[in-house]
């Protein structure tokens, strides 16, 4: 996956991802619902191929949850 595409998964995550409509108008995003794409192609690397070698992965997800606001 290239960085381009990585980059335009964690926007589109950003911006589209749902976890139900209420949380976005009562409660503040939980972390378990943000970034749903880049966090399922991050899992499925893991298992796959194990964490070593899903480094950017794992980084686009850690990306897309900052720029959320989470602390990562």
């Amino acid at each position: 996956m290239s960085s381009g595409t990585v980059q335009a998964a964690a926007v589109g995550a950003a911006g589209g991802g749902s976890c139900g409509a209420e949380n976005a108008e009562k409660k503040p995003l939980k972390p378990c619902c943000a970034c749903p794409e880049t966090k399922k192609t991050r899992d499925a690397c893991i298992i796959e191929k194990g964490e070593l070698h899903c480094g950017e992965l794992i980084e686009a997800h850690k990306e897309c949850m900052r720029a959320l606001g989470f602390k990562i």
